[in-house]
């Protein structure tokens, strides 16, 4: 995805798809832990004012993997699905 037209992402809906894949880990992992979330939380974790929401988000859902964060399968194939179908990921 880093790779791809910015506005593309926006419009294809493919970045909000993935940010709300790795903002529900990010909470998934708080509610495990018992703790507080809420939605800034994630954002500031991410520091998703950064230029490069991109890059955020795929470091973001790295570090949430070497915590055991399950992402939703579900979410993660049809996001998948719509990045092959835009052109964003190759299918093989």
């Amino acid at each position: 995805m880093a790779r791809q037209d910015f506005s593309d992402l926006v419009t294809s809906g493919l970045l909000s798809q993935v940010e709300q894949i790795v903002v529900a880990g990010h909470r998934a992992l708080h509610e495990s832990k018992g703790l507080e979330w809420a939605p800034a939380m994630a954002y500031r974790w991410l520091r998703y004012e950064d230029p490069d929401p991109v890059g955020r988000l795929a470091e973001g859902a790295k570090k949430l993997r070497r915590r055991g964060v399950e992402f939703d399968a579900g979410a993660v194939d049809k996001a998948c699905a719509e990045a092959v179908r835009k052109g964003f990921l190759n299918s093989e």
